[in-house]
């Protein structure tokens, strides 16, 4: 047999006769046979397989920590089990309620000017009509990703500091006094979020930008002959056209709901502003790592997981229901 006759297609008939042929062995057969035709395929993915079983999987097994009155000295094995002890000492923790509470708080106020920021930015750069304006643009709100948490938070500092900062600087010459704004609770949530928002934007819009590039051009080109402006055509003809691809992002971004990012809040937050900067996950830091508190982390960090997986799970189901658009 040939090359050429080796990687030809199957017919339809050849395709007919390895359906029916399918049909007559047990599902556990079909799979060995498909296997051993497949297995490159499937080579190609078993690191990637080996990674989320070891990485991802194996891991839960720690998750019983939070059933246990877990010592390190016996070892989860060796742990005596407590039930849902620890879960009811979280609920019954004035601050895991607070932190409960900041998280959703400044998740809600995230998702709702941190979402639409990277597709205005996305809906902007597509108005640009200056290639070299538009790439050096795209490049400066780009790189704020690149850079470090660690450094975010010291440029935040710096400029917020009310000796040297800028912010305060500026206030300086209208004749307003300096403002320590990461020790005041209330400045800190306006702060984190408008954080995220300058060093996430640029780099999130390229996911709607890549959804614009796939807009059939004809839509537009048609649009022009009917009179439509470029304000028109971004309403009637862009938004709609990426509608999937906002929706698919809002499901995972409503299934992060209570993932709040935490090395810029314990980097930016104090004991000072505990009261509206405290979430979920820099609790569970401060119990499990600092005060050695593993299985009352574990309870919430379970906690915290189902949690997202039911926002997930709902948000998916509405999605299909009401778009016909789902991540599955």
């Amino acid at each position: 047999m040939t090359v050429q006759e080796k990687e030809r297609p199957l017919s339809k008939s050849e395709v007919a006769i390895s359906d029916e042929h399918s049909a007559t062995i047990g599902p556990f057969e079909a799979a060995v046979e498909h296997l051993k035709r497949e297995w490159q395929l499937y080579l190609m993915l078993l690191p990637m397989i080996i990674w989320f079983a070891v990485f991802l999987y194996k891991p839960m097994y720690g998750l019983q920590i939070a059933f246990k009155d877990y010592s390190i000295f016996r070892g989860i094995a060796g742990s005596p089990w407590v039930g849902l002890e620890h879960f009811e000492t979280l609920f019954a923790n004035d601050q895991f309620l607070r932190a409960i509470k900041n998280t959703i708080t400044i998740s809600a106020l995230n998702l709702l000017f941190g979402f639409p920021a990277p597709i205005i930015l996305a809906l902007m750069f597509n108005e640009v009509l200056n290639a070299s304006y538009k790439r050096t643009a795209q490049t400066i709100v780009y790189l704020p990703h690149f850079i470090s948490s660690v450094i975010i938070a010291g440029i935040v500092i710096t400029a917020f500091s009310p000796t040297a900062g800028i912010v305060n600087t500026v206030m300086g010459w209208f004749g307003l006094d300096p403002v320590y704004f990461l020790t005041q609770p209330e400045w800190f949530r306006p702060i984190f979020i408008g954080t995220g928002i300058w060093q996430e934007a640029g780099f999130g819009s390229i996911v709607f930008l890549a959804a614009i590039a796939g807009v059939n051009p004809s839509l537009y080109e048609s649009a022009v002959v009917d009179g439509a402006n470029r304000w028109q055509m971004m309403w009637k003809i862009t938004i709609p056209s990426i509608l999937p691809t906002i929706l698919i992002m809002l499901i995972i971004r409503i299934g992060n709901i209570m993932e709040v990012s935490f090395e810029l809040v314990i980097l930016l937050y104090q004991p000072a502003t505990y009261e509206t900067a405290d979430v979920v996950n820099t609790w569970i830091y401060r119990q499990g790592l600092q005060s050695g508190q593993y299985d009352l982390a574990a309870a919430a960090g379970l906690f915290n997981a189902i949690v997202a997986f039911v926002l997930v799970m709902t948000a998916n189901t509405l999605s299909r229901r009401f778009s016909r658009t789902s991540l599955w």
